[in-house]
């Protein structure tokens, strides 16, 4: 019989975090399939919460970011204007930080390299990604032309945010989206910084777990 221990929310949060990356792209087209990017992102903030509770971590900050992030969400589709939607990127970058905060916690305490600790350390990792996905597109919204494509607009902002993001964390930088305003150079500079110092130390830290209880023996 199917029992609650056996739910892997480390497992299914990788997972959910893959899964928005993977089909972002696909579905920022057209009013319905935005609406659903809309919710997928919402999957990982639920599945993080439930990760946090499960490692009894911040969780009532958290639970009250995502209630926050999600009312804002709602307000945003049926009242599309700036301040809401800067607003529900901005409760989204706060709480994927806490988030991002918590787990690494964990992982730090980490006394011997688990399953669980590879998945939460490679969510973090895309986490971060996340997180500064959404600050970049609170930025983006709030002053529109801050990241240009070729020079110009973006076309399919989230999608190519999230790109920007993921390309910048892990020191890619194709050059084909840069960013032109001087904050949001110092944060894209600031998340290849993190992107680097993240895996270094993670790496570290997972060594020193896996060599720990051979050490002790």
């Amino acid at each position: 019989m199917w029992s609650l221990n056996r739910i892997r929310p480390d497992l299914l949060l990788l997972l959910s975090l893959l899964l928005m990356i993977v089909l972002h792209p696909v579905l920022d087209h057209g009013t319905l399939r935005r609406l659903f990017t809309e919710m997928l992102i919402f999957v990982p903030v639920l599945l993080a919460t439930l990760r946090l509770s499960q490692i009894k971590t911040r969780l009532w900050p958290s639970v009250s970011l995502m209630i926050a992030a999600t009312g804002l969400a709602v307000l945003s589709n049926l009242w599309p204007n700036p301040v809401v939607i800067v607003a529900k990127w901005g409760a989204l970058a706060v709480f994927f930080a806490l988030t991002v905060v918590g787990l690494f916690s964990f992982l730090r305490n980490a006394r011997e390299v688990t399953e669980t600790h590879l998945f939460t350390a490679v969510s973090i990792y895309l986490l971060l990604g996340i997180l500064w996905f959404s600050v970049y597109c609170a930025i983006d919204t709030y002053q529109p032309g801050s990241i240009l494509q070729g020079g110009s607009l973006l076309e399919h902002r989230e999608n190519q945010l999230l790109y920007f993001s993921l390309i910048t964390l892990s020191t890619i930088g194709y050059g084909d989206i840069v960013p032109v305003g001087p904050e949001v150079r110092m944060l894209a500079a600031l998340e290849g910084i993190v992107g680097v110092l993240y895996v270094a130390i993670t790496v570290a830290i997972l060594v020193s777990a896996f060599h720990a209880p051979r050490d002790r023996t």
